[in-house]
């Protein structure tokens, strides 16, 4: 999957297929299992999932609906005794003919990395998490005004990813009735970001078309900057396909599907270029946005305002422009997707807002 078919809704659909269901395969179950990515990673998910809020009315804004979440607050170290004498010490009066030592203000560090913007951050952390368990963005996916499917933004509840914190994002797609009698596509993809660091650590690809199952799991060691990608197929031309692939990723790089819930922490602006960086298919891009325009989206659940942003690629430093490719963020603080519009080789692919449950605060 390259960065172009993400811009593109993660999938692009299929008219030449003549099959009507799904690709059967009596080992279905074990294209699951991947021992090495088993042994190396461990997720424990929530027993219970968190009940969402109803979707957003129509007429009304995910701003009317959501409340901002507050900044979590951090938790206080434990006092010792080696904490209450070292307290005692600084705030002892020092000698009235003593000069006393003008305290320098402590050194402002930059949020790392460099090329990222850092306004509306502390460090690692957005000031307002524009995130919400439960939240649940589904979109139309038309062509040629026919709806080709169905897309889910979803963040569900926290995960454990190998001991820590870690957000749950889960992008679904699914095609409509009318498309699968060409071509059928069930598809969820689970990414796990890390709530400190906000760098994905994780994330598992499945697939169920028509004409291939596939599972696909990545991993990103952030301790020694490796990227492992495992994949495992059939296909009906094919059939049984395996791989595996490493290389070097740079810290704080997001996966391609993670990149599509990043992008919602920066504070866009037009005439404002963001970037920030993405490893996919044994390559490490720098995904550059830049803010076009704001502008009111007539959508079916009413006018909502948008700002519009012009997806590129920075591939071995050269700038790789990939078409007339466009989003729409809401224009407050929650960033939701509203649409995707993508030219592909006949005509233009659009992923359009039908409905929004803000999550629970």
């Amino acid at each position: 999957m390259n960065l172009k078919t993400f811009l593109a809704v993660l999938t692009v659909f299929s008219l030449t297929a003549c099959s009507t269901s799904f690709l059967k395969y009596d080992k279905e179950e074990q294209l699951k299992k991947i021992e090495e990515f088993d042994e190396a990673v461990t997720i424990v998910k929530p027993s219970e999932p968190a009940e969402a809020p109803a979707a957003t009315e129509a007429g009304k804004t995910p701003a009317e609906t959501a409340p901002v979440a507050a900044t979590p607050t951090p938790t206080p170290a434990p006092v010792t005794a080696k904490t209450k004498t070292a307290t005692k010490k600084t705030t002892t009066k020092p000698k009235k003919n003593a000069k006393t030592a003008v305290k320098s203000e402590p050194e402002v560090t930059r949020r790392q990395p460099d090329i990222e913007d850092d306004a509306g951050f502390n460090g690692r952390r957005p000031l307002q998490d524009p995130f919400r368990v439960g939240e649940e963005v589904v979109h139309d996916v038309h062509y040629f005004k026919v709806s080709a499917g169905e897309l889910r933004l979803k963040v569900e509840p926290f995960s454990m990813v190998n001991n820590r914190k870690s957000y749950t994002f889960a992008i679904e797609i699914k095609t409509s009735s009318l498309f699968s009698t060409f071509y059928s596509v069930q598809d969820r993809v689970e990414t796990f970001v890390d709530y400190e660091d906000l760098v994905p650590r994780v994330f598992q690809l499945h697939v169920k078309e028509s004409g291939q199952l596939r599972e696909a799991k990545m991993l990103f060691d952030t301790e020694k900057n490796m990227a492992t990608f495992w994949e495992k197929k059939v296909t009906k031309d094919h059939g049984e396909e395996e791989k595996k692939e490493q290389w070097e990723i740079l810290p704080y790089t997001q996966n391609v599907y993670s990149a599509i819930y990043y992008m919602r922490l920066f504070q866009w602006e037009p005439g404002k270029e963001i970037s920030f960086r993405v490893a996919n298919d044994k390559e490490n891009l720098v995904f550059s946005g830049k803010a076009l325009r704001r502008e009111v989206l007539d959508t079916k659940l009413g006018p909502m305002k948008a700002i519009v942003i012009q997806p590129n690629i920075v591939l071995k430093g050269k700038f790789k422009p990939i078409g007339d490719n466009f989003i729409w963020l809401s224009d407050d603080d929650r960033k939701y997707i509203l649409r995707i519009e993508s030219k592909i080789k006949i005509g233009t692919l659009i992923s359009e807002v039908v409905s929004i449950n803000p999550g629970k605060p």
